[in-house]
């Protein structure tokens, strides 16, 4: 940071000091807009309970807030309210009917380039296009704001919840997000942190690329199509999410280097991990459970620490196509619910390799409809068979001494929690 802006930091602070703060105060009937241009920097506008149909620019510092939930309604025209100057506060409003105009990015809030640290909090965002755009600030804040689309759009035609761009050192933070195209959209946007959000019934609950140093925790993402989708990116942090009952993926990381992936539930998706184009990063301790497939792994997705993971009651424990062994637990193994072998020495760990998959599992994925004969003697046999000669088994991934038991203890609760719809 350079010594002329630190400067102009500091002579903003001294600015703002309480001592020259006012509060001026809007009564229904009354116009929010022309408090704040009466309004002077680092003041505070207090706005009380009732509805005002306007469309706002904020264009200096200040804290635009509300008493028992006031109404702004941007009369399904153009943004709700525009924040183009930097320190701007706004609380504990509802937010509602912006434009349609996907590309105006019509918003109910929108911070334009140079709104540096704008705060939106406890507000509730109602029949917006977009909920809020973000776009090229550094410090802003999002949190324990409720976001509704426009429901009555096809998905393609609705706006993002939130949407991050070209900005730095963001925190989303518990903000609940429904029926918009994407729940959080996030492009060329670092060191960021999405903690404690909840997202439902969207196409991807995060939509999220190009964007590094960002840790992404104690999120619940259900019942989209996608989860949690991290492309082209490195350097996560992705640990404690829940993405469950989604039509699709639960957790997608595609194209993403020297990340951790910890501690998430996986459960009830139709793919729990897509894992494609991903190289040395760490998955470990996260429960995958009652998915179709636990865990697809594709594209030359190599070097990566997969250990101390449990694969549940999935149909497919993993789907791996190629034409090497992959192998994961090297240190701590991993539990897999459907292994046969056995631990003769006590020591938690299985004596004989799991195989996460076999030729009979390559001919079902390639002909769906022997899924019909699984039972019978002559797939059995084949299976048999394919396990004594070597030049019939299929690449694999192996676990060489997978745990015996399940390091989660909750993991009984992840049973049934699908939900086959698309919004």
């Amino acid at each position: 940071m350079s010594v002329m802006y630190r400067f102009a930091l500091f002579a903003l602070a001294l600015f703002l000091s309480p001592l020259q703060a006012a509060e001026l105060s809007v009564h229904p009937g009354e116009s929010i807009q022309a408090a704040i241009d009466r309004a002077a920097p680092g003041d505070t506008v207090r706005v009380l309970g009732g509805r005002y149909v306007e469309n706002l620019r904020i264009a200096k510092p200040l804290t635009l807030t509300g008493d028992d939930h006031p109404t702004i309604s941007g009369g399904l025209s153009g943004d709700t309210l525009r924040i183009t100057a930097p320190h701007v506060t706004v609380d504990g409003f509802i937010i509602a009917d912006s434009g349609d105009d996907l590309g105006a990015q019509n918003a109910g809030v929108y911070i334009q380039p140079g709104a540096d640290f704008a705060t939106v909090r406890n507000c509730t965002f109602s029949y917006t296009l977009f909920g809020l755009w973000i776009e090229s600030v550094t410090g802003v804040v999002v949190e324990n704001n409720i976001i509704t689309g426009k429901r009555d759009h096809p998905s393609a035609q609705r706006g993002n919840g939130i949407e991050l761009y070209n900005s730095q050192h963001a925190r989303i933070i518990g903000n609940n997000i429904s029926f918009v195209r994407d729940g959080i959209y996030v492009d060329v946007s670092h060191h960021a942190v999405f903690s404690g959000n909840k997202i439902h019934d969207v196409r991807y609950g995060t939509h999220y690329m190009n964007s590094y140093y960002n840790t992404w925790e104690n999120n619940e993402s259900y019942h989209n199509r996608d989860g949690l989708a991290l492309m082209m990116t490195r350097n996560q942090i992705v640990r404690n999410n829940r993405a469950w009952g989604n039509s699709d993926v639960g957790i997608m990381v595609r194209t993403i280097q020297d990340s951790v992936i910890e501690n998430n539930v996986v459960a009830g998706n139709h793919r729990g991990f897509f894992v494609y184009d991903a190289e040395y990063n760490t998955i470990r301790g996260n429960l995958i459970q009652d998915n179709d497939v636990g865990v697809h792994l594709w594209a030359g997705s190599y070097h990566n620490e997969v250990d101390g993971n449990d694969f549940i009651g999935n149909h497919d424990q993993v789907k791996y196509v190629n034409t090497r062994d992959e192998l994961w637990g090297v240190k701590e193994g991993n539990y897999w619910s459907n292994y046969l072998g056995w631990d003769r020495n006590g020591d938690a760990r299985g004596d004989v390799p799991y195989e996460a998959n076999d030729m009979v599992d390559r001919l079902t994925w390639r002909y769906p409809m022997m899924r019909l004969l699984m039972a019978s003697p002559a797939v059995q046999s084949l299976r048999l068979i394919a396990q004594q000669f070597p030049l019939l088994r299929a690449p694999s991934v192996v676990d060489r001494s997978p745990r015996m038991t399940p390091a989660h203890a909750d993991w009984r609760d992840w049973f049934g929690k699908r939900f086959e719809t698309t919004p």
